[in-house]
């Protein structure tokens, strides 16, 4: 008998060393994260709160129900956690009590079960918004002041720094990646469609309008999915992180080069500005820290538009561009 308890145990331990948990795992970032930790041999347990579709393998859970969770890391040995889901800014501004509720409290369940289930690392999806509105020519640091404009930044701040006294006074290796607007096919966004029509139209036949909304004159900062993707996984599998903040790797664009750049691939396809200005996030970002820790490289967004055009992947270049 206490060769079987022995056996179970040891069982137990190989997964759990081995489980990644991923909330919001049905989403835009998480389903390229996921497929990437398939690919390394993790096992994936992936948490989302809509509906898994015929076939797929993510657990119903509601992150903000602390009952519901604990229940789910009772039965699920988890090793580390990247947590992404969240409630968007535009959706966030309509139902603040929902964005409350998964945005602050579901972060706070989860750091809170992660100490309490001995989890090694916590991987936290932030954004480049706790930053707020910067000069146009303002390279934004990790070490820059956070100052955020919407609930949604705000709760990205927030949940940076209980992680930040969880490390401190738990050991737990929490760190957070500050992401821009993430681009890439697949991104089901009701509110920003454009962040996946400039690759999915690249082969319509026929005439097609691309509306974004900021000006033509305006630097956005873009990131590829897959990009993102693979910086989370690094931040995973590194044996120790220095810092407990990074900016992910982010390109600035100006729009009307990304207009003219989607016009010249595809002739029949329109990008239409709608003259915003970029607020409630900066324009620029300096990444150098994660450059320069994990030798990271990118792909240029017009790279990456290229090689969606030519139907190719593009490889990865080492890159320390702002």
């Amino acid at each position: 008998m206490d060769g079987e308890d022995s056996s179970v145990t040891a069982i137990m331990r190989s997964k759990k060393r081995n489980s990644v948990m991923v909330t919001g795992g049905r989403g835009f970032i998480g389903r390229s994260l996921g497929k990437l930790l398939r690919r390394q041999r993790y096992r994936l347990i992936s948490v989302d709160v809509t509906p898994a579709t015929a076939g797929s393998a993510e657990i119903l859970c509601d992150i903000g129900d602390l009952a519901e969770l604990r229940n789910l890391f009772q039965r699920e040995p988890v090793d580390q956690i990247v947590h992404l889901a969240a409630i968007l800014p535009t959706a966030a501004q309509r139902e603040p009590l929902l964005a409350t509720r998964v945005n602050v409290q579901g972060t706070v369940n989860l750091l809170e079960l992660a100490r309490e289930f001995q989890l090694r690392r916590f991987v936290f999806g932030s954004s480049v918004s706790v930053y707020g509105t910067c000069p146009p020519d303002q390279a934004v640091r990790e070490t820059d002041r956070a100052s955020p404009e919407d609930l949604y930044g705000v709760a990205k701040l927030y949940g940076e720094q209980l992680g930040a006294r969880y490390r401190q006074e738990h050991g737990l290796e929490f760190v957070s990646l500050r992401i821009g607007r993430v681009v890439g096919p697949g991104a089901r966004s009701a509110t920003s469609a454009w962040r996946s029509e400039i690759f999915e139209r690249l082969g319509t036949v026929g005439s097609a309008q691309i509306k974004i909304p900021y000006a033509d004159a305006e630097r956005i900062l873009l990131v590829h999915v897959e990009d993102v993707a693979r910086m989370l996984l690094n931040l995973l599998q590194v044996k120790y992180t220095a810092h407990d903040i990074y900016n992910a790797a982010c390109e600035s664009v100006v729009v009307e080069e990304l207009r003219t750049e989607v016009e010249r691939l595809n002739p029949d396809v329109r990008l239409t500005p709608e003259g915003r200005v970029v607020v409630g996030n900066p324009r620029r970002v300096d990444w150098s820290r994660l450059a320069g820790e994990f030798r990271f490289g990118t792909v240029s967004i017009f790279e990456q538009l290229r090689a969606a055009r030519g139907n190719r992947a593009p490889s990865p270049q080492p890159d320390l561009s702002r």
